[in-house]
């Protein structure tokens, strides 16, 4: 082989670098889920903030919910509830982990009025929930299970 018709390889282009802080941090100039989401921009950010609240608000709603009063114990719905529950969990989880300020702050704040909406007796009626009898454990979401 001869190496002296060779050309060079071409260029690489110029990749554009984002550091990811690994502390906390405030300001908008984050990204969150997505590359350049939300960027610089107030409005996006704002958006960004709804998003992640509504998604710990959403989380602790379908936690809060029994799989087996509505589905009649059909496995695949239930295994459908847990996987929409867990997928908006590991969203949010790496969401928080842009280690944004504000983004920790609407997660901790969507978790809370999520709590007091779906699973706090304060805006429900007392909650029908069966207790566990000795021995015997009902079909759940393992959070709620007795």
């Amino acid at each position: 082989m001869d190496h002296d018709h060779m050309s060079p390889p071409p260029p690489m282009a110029p990749m554009k670098k984002h550091y990811t802080s690994m502390t906390f941090f405030w300001g908008r100039k984050a990204w969150v889920l997505f590359s350049d989401w939300p960027g610089d921009h107030r409005g996006m950010y704002a958006l960004a903030l709804i998003v992640v609240f509504l998604l710990a608000a959403g989380t602790e709603m379908v936690t809060s919910h029994r799989v087996d009063r509505y589905t009649s114990g059909r496995s695949l719905a239930q295994t459908a509830v847990h996987t929409l529950r867990v997928g908006l969990m590991y969203l949010l989880m790496l969401a928080v982990m842009s280690f944004n300020g504000g983004i920790f702050i609407a997660a901790c704040i969507g978790h809370a009025v999520g709590f007091l909406l779906f699973r706090s007796a304060i805006f429900s009626k007392q909650r029908d929930e069966p207790s566990c009898p000795e021995g015997t454990k009902y079909r759940d979401l393992p959070s709620m299970s007795c």
